[in-house]
């Protein structure tokens, strides 16, 4: 699927997949100087890019990069971003430092991942009634935990 990439910062990198076989891209974060998210915090963090893809049936997911909340516990703050076909600012990445520990992040760095997933609209429509299941309306690990 094409995307085209605008940089709205000089210093801001395109969006690399890694491997051959990655799912996802990585996004770099784009800074005038390291910023350092202390433990607990929350921040935004700049990619300066911006993107367009062509095809309304998908969406452009920003995803944790594995190593870096495993290691430094830096995750996303919204667990997963949605970038919609119709945006055209700047990605940011908004993330969380679960540790107990502050974390710099310097220009440059692989801050996320950017991978694109197709979208099924609903059509919702408003019911009385829905079907029996067997599990019905038990959730929050009422399945049990194996």
């Amino acid at each position: 699927m094409k995307t085209k990439i605008k940089k709205l910062r000089e210093k801001a990198r395109i969006p690399v997949y890694q491997t051959e076989n990655s799912a996802a891209a990585d996004l770099y974060a784009c800074l005038d100087e390291p910023f350092t998210v202390c433990a607990g915090a929350r921040a935004k963090i700049p990619t300066g890019i911006a993107i367009e893809y062509e095809n309304e049936n998908a969406a452009a997911v920003i995803c944790a990069r594995s190593g870096l909340s495993a290691k430094h516990g830096i995750a996303l703050a919204n667990g997963i971003g949605v970038v919609d076909p119709d945006y055209r600012g700047e990605i940011f990445v908004s993330v969380v430092n679960l540790s107990d520990k502050d974390y710099t992040i310097e220009d440059g760095e692989r801050i996320a991942q950017l991978m694109f997933l197709p979208v099924i609209r609903a059509e919702f429509e408003l019911s009385e009634q829905l079907s029996e299941t067997e599990r019905g309306e038990g959730g929050f690990g009422s399945t049990g935990s194996r």
